[in-house]
């Protein structure tokens, strides 16, 4: 199992090379980026739609992709690798595929023939598959032969057999059963008598008629054409003869309407055809649009929109249904949803309906990301350069883009950042030189254009010289220039140049890497052109080199050979041959912190963690879909890792796992000189130390305290330090207020991140006042959003603090009368009727007759009536006149006065509003946890003071070390329970320390971490029974722990046996010289308990956790296979048991099916049957998972059972939440890494764990709860699992 976790990812930008490239089938949509196709899901208990999978097949451009509309779970898609490919979605995995002569450039389905694909090569034929029959190609025996190529086709979805085919002449082909073939007809008009061309852009036959269809044409525009006349119904008229369309699509919900979206800017059309002119525009972004789809709405739980209001009669008090309105009161647009992509890789869902976006991604890039850097002056930004001309930087707090590179420069092989504080990116190009981008200015600052119109392969900026930039190229030079164009050097090489590198420890010396398979080094101030030294031993071309930031004059290079050379400058030598991977490297990082740790990347698609000293690759990173280009590490979080490659995405890593030991070392109090040495100590020590400057820092602030401030403080920046920026540091700021921090103390981004509730008003009344200020301001300034969003922005604010009034005068200001007095009488009904005065002033201004009803229902008949005088509407002013001399017209009655609530204080909430308040907060915390971020939903818990659920979100995230870390910190808290199970669980982790720790070096550490807990004696037993060392040492082991050496625990253990206690028997005998006679003491004990007529859990569990710990090297004994068989069918029983009691739903059945499986293989002799088991089961499943918590309320004989199989279970003493455990990025679909879960047999989401035959897998988060409730193997064979 792969130790480096996963815990962010950008998904690639839809690309913009094809057309069908988007589509959408029930509660799915998905889109295609260049190598893979990205799946989205409706959530339908957060109502959201989220990235459900990745499926990557294809070696080449995706070129269609259509899902099968009888099927919504399948999906095919084409490739310009020729190949077909049909993949079942709930499985993620491809059914079947075939391979092409020619590359298919548009894909549908058959309806007339059952699971049959069809797809198009250039100019036909078009060809048919029915997959899964093992059949071959069939053609259609008309279409083909055409004398232009195809864009696009499309089947009727009513008549089948119909056909319509798009050519890139401007033509069309029509095809009808029983009907004579039209091809190349209706070309546009323009186009007549010439050769030029206009592209269909894309068809669509209109969903309620049979002869209709929707044509575009890249420059002609939209007509509607009836294809059995060959007729134009109607040519749709664009607002300017610059605007093109590139995609359309029928609204399903709405007759006669449909979408269009322009190519050059992101409006969005909404279209009748009965009218040449659109209806509504809609502008959603600047960049153009690629590709439209819509489908209609899912229909939300809950709701029923068929509901009729239902009356006895009608009065002129009685309520009415008010139509829907738009936000600008034009009319309500149809409810659809519409798959929108752009032209920069943007992808987004917009419901129309609600005229908002569901879902947003206003960025991404669309083709291979050749490099990445973090800023070095806020290492929280990220920038990429990419093969599709941008550079881009993004926020890897929420991977949101920030900026973006103007203009197009080509392909971006590599960037830098400028030294320091300075805003500014330097990037190399394929046929523009070299650039300089100067954020702040939003532009290109400097070009350097000496390799000519040779590719510029690399670029560096001297990290102790910000004047001075590298570059080396195609054309055989190195050019070290200053950032002013200045030439300082220009080193001949005798091919192409394709790395460069500054040493860290010396800004005069720079190493390259060159085609000719060798690496260079120069010295600046020698002025000779030759290097210092030449390094050879390179099979193949040199792409990358790279120093060590740690090690003076230790640099290493990667290969086309495969292979990565580390070399000692010094010595003249290389001093290591690292060989693993399969094909050329191209990233290459060392680590900041541990001087051994080299991290690369390469086309075989994986990413590689080695240890120099040895060679050994201590880990491998499958998950990428493609080449692995990029590689760089967080500035200060040196554990963070970030990764690009030729699948277009950007991935986010965490090394810590593989030195958990230092963390640990931490959590123990250990000394210094165990977490943080020197470079030299560390290379040659046996287990891992901190040497870079970041952690040097933090000592040398830590040093400077006393405790126990020391010890909470040492925590929380280590803490920091070991972990991803998404969360943690917002988790210490709420654990510092909850410990009566002074908010002056909290940070600048604290009122970014989940704030405390007590502070949540303060913040958000005071960004809405800064957003206020935009009224005295002439201009919002170039980029800068409009005054009128802010002040919305702000207006939203004030609303959701309770300022009402706040709102209706923002509301005023921005022209939005209506809503101001709709929710005025929150605050008075004084307050409404003034409102309304002065909006009824407003509009007599403008001699508008809107103003007659706002007189009316104030009670201003005079202004009325003068109002309608001086119209001349001299009947109607009499009118209201005599109506108010009758009393019909009178100012509005006040009601009770009430004393107004202080949203920032006030009164004492009530109970109601208490409890709705953390219930919300609960609601955000699942929806964190579900998306796979238990440090954000821990801080939803403790922005409420709910420090135990915060603690139980860690604990099931598995995001144990920082779980003990915040139970430590957490004064007055009662978490000292929980603190104790995120112990026991760090402690197992213990057990599989990593190839830097002995087993016993391991055990005593885990000794130190149990110190500080209570009932520690019951986890020191466990942990030293397990230990598999010499007797001596687990002696030694023993006495660290308080326990008797394993002699006297024998002698105890047979003391205690004539006693009749066989809890502690069992714990002795498990810690002597011989173990196995636990088993027949345990055993026995919990089959006298199961024979019982009444029984629980609770009383065979504590013995059964014991036996769970015996060695397994014991159990496996041939002498010992009864007893074996009898202990997995307990514990897997059991442990179902458990499992249902602690919510863990998923792992429910398997448990049952595991027991089944061993009472039939192993036949044990326990108190058990399967009879027992279908009981059991079938009680479990009437439950619904609503009622599971309580007896639930289905009647029957499942429903009497499971009040048994309830009270069997008991109420276990476990602190934890009830549910199911989601690890920390779990929620993360895998891309290439796939594995199949041996308890289910689905696609593991996420990280897979590798059970003992390095073959069967299962999900991460399964294989905790697994092993939280049954230590033993879900393959039987008597092994232990360990997935902490």
């Amino acid at each position: 199992m792969s130790k480096v976790r996963q815990v962010a990812l950008l998904p690639a930008g839809c690309q913009p090379w094809n057309t069908d490239v988007c589509d959408a089938s029930g509660e799915r949509f998905a889109y295609s980026a260049t190598l893979a196709i990205y799946i989205y899901q409706l959530d339908r208990k957060f109502n959201e739609f989220k990235l459900h999978s990745v499926m990557s097949e294809h070696k080449k451009t995706i070129t269609a992709i259509s899902w099968n509309p009888r099927n919504p779970d399948i999906l095919a898609s084409t490739g310009a690798d020729n190949q077909v490919i049909v993949w079942n979605i709930p499985q993620q995995r491809a059914l079947d595929k075939i391979t092409t002569k020619t590359t298919p450039n548009s894909v549908g389905w058959c309806l007339h023939e059952r699971d049959c694909v069809s797809f198009v090569c250039g100019r036909g034929p078009l060809c048919m598959w029915n997959y899964g029959t093992g059949g071959g190609l069939t053609f259609h025996k008309e279409a083909q032969n055409f004398l232009s190529d195809i864009c696009q086709f499309r089947w009727h979805h009513k008549k089948l057999g119909k056909l319509a085919f798009g050519h890139t002449d401007g033509s069309l082909s029509l095809f009808n059963p029983g009907q004579k073939s039209q091809k190349h007809v209706l070309r546009p008009e323009t186009l007549e008598g010439t050769d030029e061309e206009d592209p269909v852009s894309d068809l669509d036959w209109d969903p309620l008629s049979s002869e209709y269809l929707l044509v575009s044409n890249t420059h002609f525009g939209v007509r509607l054409i009836d294809t059995d006349s060959l007729s134009i119904i109607m040519c749709f008229q664009l607002p300017s003869a610059a605007a093109q369309v590139h995609s359309i699509a029928w609204i399903p919900s709405a007759p006669g309407m449909f979408l269009t979206g322009d190519s050059h800017v992101g409006v969005m059309r909404m279209w009748n055809v009965s009218k040449a002119s659109p209806i509504e525009n809609i502008k959603l972004k600047k960049m153009g649009f690629h590709a439209l789809h819509v489908f209609s709405t899912a229909p939300q739980p809950g709701n029923n929109n068929n509901k009729m209001a239902t009356s006895q009669g009608v009065s002129s008090t009685s309520y009415t249904i008010a139509p829907t309105m738009s936000q600008t009161n034009r009319f309500a647009l149809p409810p659809a949803h519409a798959v929108c992509t752009f032209l920069d890789g943007g992808v987004g869902l917009y419901d129309l309906g609600k005229r908002k976006w569901n879902f947003l991604r206003s960025e991404g890039h669309v083709e291979t990301i050749f490099d990445c850097k973090f800023k070095p002056d806020n290492p929280d930004l990220l920038a990429t350069a990419s093969f599709d001309g941008t550079v881009k930087v993004w926020d890897i707090t929420d991977m949101t883009a920030v900026e973006t590179s103007p203009g197009n420069e080509g392909v971006i092989y590599s960037i830098t950042w400028a030294p320091g504080d300075i805003n500014c990116i330097a990037g190399s190009t394929s046929r523009q030189g070299a650039f300089i981008w100067d954020i702040d200015k939003g532009k290109i600052v400097k070009r350097f254009t000496e390799h000519g119109k040779h590719s510029v392969y690399s670029v560096a900026w001297c990290p102790k010289d910000s004047r001075r930039i590298a570059t080396c190229g195609a054309d055989g030079h190195c050019i070290i220039r200053q950032v002013d164009g200045k030439i300082l050097q220009k080193y001949k090489h005798p091919a192409a140049v394709f790395g460069c590198d500054w040493s860290p420890h010396n800004k005069d010396m720079i190493a390259t890497g060159c085609e000719d398979k060798t690496v260079r080094v120069y010295y600046l101030p020698t002025n000779s052109e030759q290097p210092l030294k030449i390094f050879a031993g390179h099979s193949a071309k040199v792409f990358h080199v790279r120093w060590s930031p740690l090690r003076e004059g230790i640099l290493c290079s990667g290969s086309d050979d495969g292979g990565i050379r580390i070399w000692d400058y010094t010595q003249d030598a290389c001093i290591n041959f690292l060989e693993g991977h399969k094909a050329p490297v191209r990233g290459l990082l060392w680590s900041s912190e541990i001087p051994y740790l080299l991290i690369s990347g390469s086309w075989d698609y994986t990413i590689r963690i080695w240890d120099i000293r040895d060679g050994a690759c201590i880990d491998t990173v499958l998950d990428h879909g493609a080449d692995v280009y990029g590689l760089a590490c967080h500035p200060s979080r040196p554990f963070i890792l970030a990764s690009c490659s030729r699948d277009s995405t950007l991935r986010i890593w965490s090394l810590t796992p593989l030195v958990e030991p230092l963390q640990m070392n931490i959590l123990a109090k250990r000394p210094w000189s165990e977490i943080i040495g020197t470079a030299e100590n560390a290379t040659s020590g046996v287990s891992p130390l901190l040497t870079g400057k970041v952690s040097k820092d933090l000592r040398a602030q830590l040093e400077k305290l006393q405790e126990p401030e020391l010890y909470c403080k040492t925590l929380k920046l280590f803490s920091n330090f070991f972990t991803h920026p998404g969360g943690s540091q917002n988790l210490w700021e709420l654990v510092g207020v909850i410990n009566g921090k002074a908010d002056c103390y909290l940070s600048s981004n604290y009122s970014k991140g989940i704030m405390h509730s007590k502070h949540l008003t303060k913040y958000k009344a005071s960004a809405a006042q800064e957003l206020e200020m935009v009224k005295m301001s002439r201009s919002s300034g170039i980029g800068a959003p409009k005054k009128e969003d802010q002040l919305r922005e702000a207006a939203n604010m004030h609303i959701r603090l309770g300022n009402i009034q706040r709102y209706c005068e923002l509301m005023v200001d921005l022209g939005e009368w209506e809503r101001a007095m709709a929710v005025a009488p929150g605050v008075s009904l004084d307050y409404w009727k003034s409102l309304a005065d002065r909006h009824a002033d407003f509009l007599m201004e403008q001699e508008n007759e809107l103003a007659i009803p706002f007189c009316i229902a104030t009670g201003s008949a005079k202004k009325c009536v003068d109002f309608l005088t001086s119209q001349g509407h001299l009947q109607e002013a009499m009118l209201v006149a005599e109506a108010t001399i009758e009393g019909s017209i009178n100012p509005p009655s006040k009601p009770s006065k009430k004393p107004p609530l202080n949203c920032n204080g006030g009164e004492t909430p009530n109970e109601d509003d208490l409890s709705m308040l953390h219930n919300t907060a609960d609601t955000l915390a699942d929806w964190y946890f579900r998306n796979g971020s238990p440090i954000l939903a821990a801080c939803c818990h403790l922005s409420v003071d709910h420090c135990q659920k915060a603690m139980s979100k860690l604990i099931r995230g598995n995001e144990l070390e920082l779980a003990v870390s915040i139970g430590r910190v957490l004064k007055n808290q009662d978490v000292g329970a929980l603190t104790n199970v995120a112990t026991e669980y760090l402690v197992r982790r213990c057990e599989n320390i990593g190839k830097w720790y002995s087993v016993i070096d391991g055990r005593e550490l885990a000794v130190d971490l149990l110190k500080d807990t209570d009932d520690s004696e019951r986890h020191l037993v466990r942990l030293c029974a397990s230990c598999a060392a010499s007797q001596s040492e687990i002696d030694d082991l023993h006495s660290k722990a308080g326990l008797p050496s394993m002699q006297k625990c024998l002698k105890k253990a047979e003391t205690l046996l004539s006693q009749s206690s066989p809890e502690d028997c069992v714990k002795y005998y498990i810690l002597s010289t011989q173990p196995e006679k636990a088993l027949d003491v345990g055993l026995e004990h919990i089959k006298g308990q199961m024979q019982r007529s009444v029984w629980k859990v609770a009383d065979v569990y504590p013995v059964l956790q014991l036996l769970g710990y015996i060695m397994t090297e014991k159990l496996q004994q041939q002498k010992c296979a009864k007893y074996c068989g009898e202990l997995l069918a307990l514990s897997a029983y059991v442990g179902a048991l458990v499992a249902i009691g602690r919510g863990y739903d998923t792992i429910v059945v398997p448990l049952f099916e595991h027991t089944r499986y061993l009472l039939k293989s192993r036949q044990p002799n326990i108190p058990l049957s399967e009879q027992q088991l279908d009981l059991d089961l079938a009680a479990w499943r009437s439950q619904g998972e609503q009622d599971r918590d309580t007896l639930g309320t289905t009647y029957g004989s499942a429903c009497e059972h499971y009040k048994v199989l309830r009270e069997r279970i008991g109420v276990e003493p476990y602190p934890v939440e009830r549910g199911v455990d989601v690890a920390a990025g779990s929620a993360m679909p895998s891309h290439s890494d796939v594995h199949m879960s041996v308890l289910n047999g689905r696609r593991i989401q996420g990280l897979a764990f590798f059970l003992e035959d390095g073959r069967s897998a299962v999900s991460i988060s399964d294989a905790i709860m697994w092993s939280k409730v049954n230590p033993f193997s879900p393959l039987a064979t008597g092994a232990r699992i360990n997935p902490f």
